[in-house]
């Protein structure tokens, strides 16, 4: 109980602005970034007509999501996007799953993780709205259906990010302190165990899916 809510940091200064660096979350998502790489390269590496188990979750994974991205969004941007929400996935997935193993925790645990994606997200849906249909339609279409509903239109879109962020933090540490909390009062000896295999593969597995998926929704909404 005595490390919930510790954080290392480090704070350095720059330009006369003070700027701090959370070391947990820095390190764990370098960790994820190296099981990406590794799970990328045994997925490509000596690929065959029938597949072995990490080339076939590799197959899995993509064809599903590219099939989901292209029901939202049409063949045309799926060739586009589909990269990215795969991407998207499978480093969310893999982020939550970190917590599980002993001594590790997850990225999203940390806000400036899933604020950063869903700012990610954000960017790259208007940009594709303005993309597809002229900076001119775009802007417009934030003073319809009446023009004096402009401000609520954009504070609409940036709730959007709010929402989709704060989601997948609240989960994760929720989780966390959950977790937490019931190992101190059972000397972790009985529930817990059950319960990071719970919210680490289980939530963990729907956190990253409906994060993913709002991702698609977004950009879905500002392409049509």
């Amino acid at each position: 109980m005595e490390g919930l809510g510790r954080l290392h940091q480090i704070v350095f200064t720059i330009a006369g602005q003070r700027f701090v660096v959370n070391l947990e979350p820095l390190v764990m998502t370098w960790i994820v970034f190296g099981l990406l790489i590794i799970f990328g390269i045994a997925a490509a590496h000596k690929k065959k007509r029938l597949p072995g188990p990490v080339q076939l979750v590799g197959e899995l994974v993509v064809t599903q999501l590219y099939g989901l991205t292209e029901e939202a969004l049409g063949a045309r941007h799926a060739r586009v996007y589909s990269p990215l929400i795969c991407a998207l996935f499978i480093f969310l997935l893999l982020s939550n799953w970190l917590g599980i193993l002993p001594h590790l925790e997850e990225p999203t645990r940390d806000l400036n993780t899933p604020l950063s994606l869903g700012l990610l997200g954000f960017v790259i849906a208007h940009y594709a709205g303005i993309r597809e249909k002229g900076f001119k339609t775009y802007f417009k279409s934030y003073f319809e259906p009446v023009f004096f509903l402009m401000p609520l239109n954009l504070i609409g879109e940036l709730a959007k990010i709010v929402s989709i962020s704060f989601r997948l933090f609240g989960n994760i540490m929720g989780g966390a302190i959950i977790i937490l909390v019931v190992s101190h009062l059972t000397y972790s000896i009985l529930l817990p165990p059950f319960l990071n295999a719970f919210f680490g593969l289980f939530v963990g597995t729907i956190q990253a899916f409906v994060f993913t998926m709002l991702t698609v929704v977004y950009i879905s909404v500002q392409i049509k």
